[in-house]
């Protein structure tokens, strides 16, 4: 059968909602923290030299940039079919906005976000995502992204549970440069510049392009645009050296070398904004009435909602329920907590997986089939079941 056929089977099989199998992505820079139910066998699966898996990522049509080693298809989602899997990617490209719905599909011809599990037992390097205007420059879209830290996936706080967002009001760019020249001295000591936040299980952060920051070791999901772009302005962290090449990542060649050129893309009012936490913070805001939704059996909230670029919820529905849900946009989901079914799909939270198997607990949501409401049900009389949504840009629905 064609690409074509197998996601138009797919697609009507699964009325509106396509299964998707678990993408897993290593990364040479860092240490796994275990989080993301892989199997304690499989972290280094794909061998020690790519590095341990610390990332799964959601309904992605987005490659990872990995270097020289990246495997074929590494970053892309696959949609699980009776004849095979298919990339996610081609089923997008095939059937357009039956998958995306028109809004999404007439302006930007794919699905233009992902979201992911991020695991480190460490924190990051000070690091930074280029806006459109810069990452173009490279072939590349701008990356704006968010942070939310579930709780279910935050049993540990790994060894550096804060960030750094950007810069102390104060700061200079010549201070900022003359790190950025001692990046091949050892530590450039970038984060003496900076101001770390307590990262805490249940809330999030939003991320501009531009902004520098060094995420914490909380396991992490992020929502964002669908590219990997960056360059890390960090050159010791958590005692591991950052190779000099991540200084100059995505940066055009005729300005490599250039440090007026790394401090250019920052979003400089941004980072040195003295009311960050005010403006980037996210505590869950209800989606409507919770005591309503609660007598209805369930319980949404947005976790992240301060970005046009994208969005997400977390969905809770209560031991024994059945509900139904409609929302404006398509979406991927992923299951946290519980088991049921969800439309014509069982659904379920798995404990431990291994690499390569097959689970029931992530999906990708056509607009047409949110819009015409998806019927949910918690099949425990105990455990609630939990579920998190990411949505495209532009939500009508926030």
């Amino acid at each position: 059968m064609s690409v074509k056929s197998l996601a138009s089977e797919a697609l009507n099989s699964g009325k509106g909602i396509l299964r998707l199998a678990p993408n897993w992505v290593p990364r040479s820079f860092c240490i796994p923290g275990r989080r993301i139910k892989l199997h304690p066998d499989d972290y280094y699966a794909l061998g020690g030299e790519r590095g341990g898996i610390d990332e799964r990522w959601l309904s992605s049509t987005t490659p990872a940039d990995n270097g020289p080693l990246t495997g074929k298809n590494e970053g892309l989602s696959k949609v699980v079919t009776d004849g095979g899997e298919i990339l996610l990617r081609e089923a997008v490209s095939e059937l357009k906005s039956e998958i995306t719905g028109e809004r999404i599909w007439n302006k930007y011809g794919c699905w233009p976000v992902y979201s992911k599990f991020f695991d480190n037992l460490g924190p990051l390097p000070h690091h930074i995502h280029h806006s459109d205007k810069y990452a173009a420059l490279v072939g590349q879209r701008g990356k704006p992204e968010a942070y939310y830290f579930p709780p279910q996936l935050n049993n540990h706080g790994g060894r550096f549970p804060y960030t750094f967002f950007g810069f102390e009001p104060g700061v200079s760019k010549d201070e900022v440069k003359e790190c950025l020249k001692n990046f091949t001295k050892g530590d450039n000591r970038i984060t003496n510049l900076s101001r770390a936040y307590r990262l805490e299980p249940g809330t999030g952060w939003d991320v501009p392009p531009g902004v520098l920051h060094a995420p914490g070791s909380l396991c992490t999901y992020e929502p964002q645009v669908a590219s990997d772009v960056y360059a890390m302005y960090q050159s010791l962290v958590d005692s591991q050296i950052v190779p000099e090449a991540l200084l100059w990542k995505d940066c055009p060649a005729d300005r490599k070398g250039d440090f007026d050129y790394l401090v250019e893309v920052m979003d400089w009012e941004l980072n040195v904004d003295p009311e960050f936490m005010k403006h980037r913070f996210m505590k869950p805001l209800p989606v409507k009435d919770e005591k309503s939704m609660l007598e209805n059996g369930y319980s949404e909230k947005w976790i992240c909602y301060r970005s046009t670029a994208f969005s997400a919820k977390e969905l809770t529905v209560l031991p024994g329920r059945t509900i139904e849900i409609k929302d404006s946009a398509a979406y991927g989901m992923i299951m946290m907590q519980g088991h049921g079914k969800m439309g014509v799909w069982s659904v379920e939270t798995p404990s431990l997986i291994r690499y390569g198997q097959l689970t029931n607990d992530e999906f990708f949501v056509t607009e047409k089939a949110a819009k015409e409401g998806v019927i949910i049900t918690n099949s425990s009389d105990r455990d609630p079941l939990v579920m998190l949504k990411h949505f495209g840009p532009e939500n009508p629905g926030t």
